[in-house]
């Protein structure tokens, strides 16, 4: 049974088809990559899969339950946690605080226990902090807790974000062109954290990525938008040789698009 499944996905922004009919399954700690031309459809999946955008036909379902209509805080409180392709940090926060800020959502304390902080509200924001350092010791920042998020190096940037992203517990971890702007250094580096935290978090990780290098090297399964349509599913190796992929998409060089 897919842990996360689109079936039959429609939107249009006006007269335009942005995502056409889209069926897309998600397994139990796979770790999948959505590839395709600019305005394929990719980050508007994205949108639809956390409800930023509602869809205009067809549905989504998460643990087998229909969150096609869900806002982004609910999708999110059932545990699916997304990056961007600009990184959206606090930059005058801190490395911890930036992390702190995305546990919130889970504290059940009242107003007026934070107001006169009280036991309850003091006993959680302890928990929070301690789970923040943990989070941050996992992903090789522990020891920047104290700077401010803007002066971070960019490579260290994206591992925040995506630390941002674990600590709200998810199940379904979507990244939005994770190695954009990154040197091929770096790039390797974070190939190795993301096949890291799948395994360390148990995560379902589905990454949108330019970087064929990056797809086909840690991807285990690759779907192909074009014009908003599917136009092939399978293993590296397969999509390497789709001649519709190739066309569309790679071009006729090995990893023409990276």
């Amino acid at each position: 049974m897919a842990l996360l499944k689109l079936d039959k996905v429609t939107k249009h922004f006006g007269g335009l088809i942005a995502v056409n009919n889209v069926s897309l399954e998600l397994e139990q700690g796979e770790l999948s990559g959505l590839i395709g031309p600019n305005g394929a459809g990719k980050t508007t999946i994205f949108n639809l899969i956390t409800g930023v955008y509602p869809t205009d036909s067809g549905s989504i379902f998460f643990m087998n339950q229909d969150i096609t209509r869900k806002k982004p805080h609910e999708t999110a409180a059932l545990g699916i946690a997304r990056t961007f392709q600009n990184i959206k940090l606090f930059g005058k926060l801190t490395v911890l605080d930036n992390v702190r800020v995305a546990c919130h959502y889970r504290l059940k304390s009242s107003v007026f226990s934070a107001v006169f902080d009280l036991p309850k509200y003091a006993e959680e924001e302890k928990r929070m902090t301690d789970e923040s350092l943990r989070l941050l010791e996992a992903v090789g920042l522990y020891k920047l807790r104290n700077e401010k998020a803007s002066s971070l190096p960019y490579g260290h940037q994206r591992k925040l974000e995506i630390a941002r992203a674990l600590a709200t517990r998810p199940k379904v971890l979507l990244l939005d062109e994770p190695a954009a702007g990154m040197n091929p250094e770096e790039t390797l580096e974070l190939m190795k954290f993301i096949k890291k935290i799948r395994d360390e978090f148990s995560l379902t990780i589905l990454l949108i990525e330019h970087d064929m290098k990056v797809v086909m090297g840690i991807c285990e399964k690759i779907t192909v938008l074009d014009h908003g349509c599917v136009i092939a599913r399978g293993s590296p190796s397969e999509i390497q040789k789709d001649p519709e992929v190739i066309k569309a998409y790679l071009g006729s060089g090995t990893y023409a698009r990276s």
